[in-house]
């Protein structure tokens, strides 16, 4: 029996959205059906998609678990590369140019990006995706000793397009593969390896650099080690099986449509915004969800601290992300309270974060101008060999490391509640991949304003202000939509309404047969 509060799609077996029969009011359930198993022997024929080896292997959480470890070696490895700041070198000019093109094409490809993935297919899309970080670390290895600006742009510019593809499809596996209960788990679970990839990134320019207290480009080494580690990534990723083989363990399925076509998918993109315009509440949101990596990670990280001291910090910023992630995916899956509550929770936890962190960040930016790092320059991309940048044995080296590891632990909830908040709006993978698409060519467009406004020297202050604000800003307008949108559950006639699948195609046949039992039980009644 389903808790007062909580509707029986929210229990865990509940892999199916509510159905309501047609002759009918009853809602039914996974759990009520039985909680049909999924075949457990090596090969499962099925007539909606013929035969199927290994059926376990083609659960939500094996799925989910490749994703995770694809991006665990892909932008898991960038980011502990773009963590150190400009890309590991000592000059950001290469990494900031390449951060706009990277974002740019990212803004274009991403916004449209569901339709790409629909038409692929998400194994495909992310195999293809995973490939432009391997070129975009072999562009700064390059210009370790080349200086080719032209190659690092390039390369930019095409992980730009990968990574609309890849996140597009991880977006959208995190999101419609789960059961409503566990959306959030699924979303911390699927943060938390990925970011472990950052942290083992991490270590390895740490492991690397350990006796070097000056600030100074990292080794050849390095990147060899990072350019190995993308390549198996994208490689990782042909593992995955198709969406429609995807059997939850009630039997269920992920609603995508059966027949996609460029023409089904670009009518789809543009139909998106007439039956969900909401969705454009959450676009600010979107907009200031990278908006403050350049600020954290070029501008604290990249100026602040020594070589060594900044590779510590990395570990550290992205092993509190998966602590953020823990932490805010569990409790929006907590069963005691409606999945109305717990967003307005969240929202709530997020807006206090936000003043409290950044708060505190405002204090630590107002120690340091741009102008005390360049000071003393012999030309303007020379380093600032004059500034006294911290080591991690420096007495007030405490205080910023503190603030700086919090900034990882609120990316981590920022990042999550906003997943969790598109999930609970659909179940339709189809839909969810435009939404996916949308909030990373958003966000993407954000991140290519911001890298530019720090390759042209804007104060510090100026940048920071301009973080805090889009993050405020972005609450404000999301909350509407967080407050009135969402619901405890989505019923499945409605998922289905954005897709050409039918009830058949996405229950289980046990589950079809309870329902209609139950529906001749009312008749006669």
């Amino acid at each position: 029996m389903a808790t007062p509060g909580e509707t029986t799609r929210d229990k865990d077996v509940a892999g199916v959205p509510e159905i309501t029969s047609t002759g009918g009011s009853q809602t039914y359930s996974g759990e009520e059906a039985g909680a049909i198993e999924r075949p457990k022997s090596w090969k499962y024929k099925d007539h909606k998609i013929g035969p199927l080896y290994f059926p376990w292997y083609a659960s939500p959480q094996i799925q989910l678990l490749l994703v995770a470890f694809v991006c665990f070696l892909c932008p898991g490895m960038f980011n502990a590369l773009t963590g150190m700041g400009g890309g590991g070198q000592v000059d950001p000019s290469a990494g900031n140019k390449a951060n706009v093109a990277l974002y740019s094409t990212f803004a274009v490809v991403g916004f449209f990006a569901g339709t790409i993935t629909n038409w692929l297919g998400i194994k495909t899309a992310l195999a293809v995706g995973g490939t432009g970080y391997c070129i975009y670390v072999g562009s700064f290895l390059s210009f370790s000793h080349d200086q080719n600006y032209g190659f690092t742009i390039f390369a930019g510019a095409y992980l730009g397009v990968c990574a609309g593809l890849l996140w597009c499809a991880q977006g959208a596996i995190m999101m419609s593969y789960p059961p409503e209960a566990s959306k959030g788990r699924y979303i911390s679970w699927f943060w938390m390896i990925f970011n472990l990839g950052a942290v083992i990134g991490g270590l390895i320019p740490l492991g690397q650099n350990i006796h070097v207290r000056t600030n100074k480009t990292v080794s050849d080494g390095t990147y060899v080690g990072f350019i190995v580690l993308t390549f198996l990534g994208a490689c990782l990723a042909m593992c995955l099986v198709n969406a429609k083989s995807v059997i939850r363990s009630d039997g269920s399925r992920v609603i995508v449509m059966k027949n996609p076509s460029w023409k089904t998918e670009l009518l789809g993109l543009w139909e998106t915004f007439f039956t969900d315009p909401y969705i454009l509440l959450l676009f600010p949101m979107f907009f200031a969800s990278n908006w403050f990596y350049t600020y954290q990670f070029n501008d604290i990280n990249g100026v602040k601290f020594n070589t060594r001291t900044k590779a510590l910090n990395t570990v550290v910023y992205y092993t509190m992300q998966i602590i953020g992630a823990f932490v805010f995916g569990y409790v929006l899956d907590l069963k005691f309270m409606r999945r109305t509550l717990r967003a307005r929770v969240a929202w709530g936890a997020l807006f206090a974060l936000t003043m409290i962190i950044w708060g505190c960040g405002y204090e630590f930016q107002k120690t340091y101008t741009r102008a005390d790092v360049a000071k003393g320059k012999d030309t303007p991309n020379d380093p600032a060999d004059d500034y006294p940048v911290l080591d991690w044995a420096d007495k007030g080296y405490g205080g910023p490391f503190v603030l700086y590891i919090f900034y990882g632990f609120y990316d981590a909830a920022w990042q999550t509640a906003v997943y969790w908040y598109m999930g609970a709006l659909t179940n339709n993978g189809r839909k969810l991949a435009n939404f996916a698409g949308f909030y990373k060519g958003i966000q993407s467009a954000g991140g290519a304003i911001m890298w530019s406004m720090d390759d042209h020297k804007i104060p510090y202050m100026n940048l920071f202000a301009s973080c805090w604000a889009l993050l405020i800003g972005g609450l404000l307008f999301a909350a509407p939509v967080i407050f009135f949108k969402i619901r405890d559950t989505v019923p499945i006639e409605e998922d289905l309404k954005f897709t050409d699948e039918t009830l058949e195609d996405v229950v289980s046949e046990a589950q079809l047969r309870e329902m209609h039992d139950k529906t001749a039980e009312v008749a006669k009644a």
